[in-house]
């Protein structure tokens, strides 16, 4: 979830990178995949575009491709239920795994902002984008220094205590949702918080799972062999031994 294609801060590279270590029977991209809310037709990097490239391939060699819609890319939710081949377009997907039912959408339905003050939303979103094209020089100044890198908006969202409050209130208002609809797991994203998180309540339980985003956790959840588990590109992805080759090139328009 939460790729903001076509935003400075979207980390196509590595998101490409990892597309192309999977195979998988379906892949679900749960809301905010390409960014309209701060699309710029003179922005459009080679590697976002090798990320549609991907997807696309992937529907056309047989994988299931779900498209759900978030707050970001909501101009299309006008098109829900839209089936093309291998892909469709939804608001939300019930799946059923090993006689389990998953509940999956993007989140944005529990935010307020998003909902009644689109215009305090999308303020927001471009203060967020300030902060992570500042993350990407003050990154490259502390590399330079031999220093780690910093988050600026990690370090905000942290200490902020409304920005911690609201986290766990998302967190907490879809697990009670989701247990109080009978499903055994509930994912989500809009909030950029990786998290896999059974709760238990009133005798109930659920788990909880939030995607994360492809901007600053760069994480996504993968569920194999019955189990879920979450990937974190910097702890889970060995570069040195990636073998990049290079992909022919491509436009927009073949695309």
């Amino acid at each position: 979830s939460d790729v903001h294609l076509g935003t400075y801060g979207c980390q196509a590279k590595e998101l490409h990178r990892y597309l192309k270590t999977i195979q998988p029977e379906t892949l679900i991209l749960n809301g905010d995949f390409i960014d309209i809310w701060q699309f710029k037709k003179n922005y459009f990097p080679k590697f976002h575009l090798k990320i549609i490239k991907k997807i696309v391939d992937f529907a056309s060699k047989g994988t299931k491709v779900i498209y759900i819609t978030g707050n970001h890319d909501e101009m299309l939710r006008k098109f829900t239920d839209f089936h093309l081949g291998n892909i469709e377009i939804v608001n939300k997907k019930i799946l059923h795994l090993n006689g389990q039912k998953v509940w999956v959408f993007h989140g944005d339905v529990f935010d307020a902002s998003v909902q009644h003050s689109k215009w305090i939303a999308r303020l927001g979103s471009w203060g967020y984008d300030f902060l992570i094209r500042l993350n990407v020089l003050s990154n490259w100044v502390l590399q330079k220094m031999g220093k780690g890198k910093y988050s600026f908006s990690k370090k905000i969202k942290a200490s902020v205590k409304k920005a911690v409050k609201f986290i766990g209130d998302f967190e907490e208002t879809a697990s009670d949702l989701a247990m109080d609809n009978g499903y055994d797991f509930v994912i989500c994203g809009h909030i950029h918080q990786p998290q896999i998180r059974k709760i238990e309540k009133n005798g109930k339980n659920t788990v909880y799972l939030n995607s994360g985003d492809w901007v600053e956790n760069l994480t996504a959840l993968e569920y194999n062999n019955g189990q879920w588990t979450l990937f974190e590109y910097h702890k889970d992805f060995d570069e040195q031994s990636f073998d990049e080759k290079e992909d022919p090139e491509v436009d927009l328009q073949n695309v």
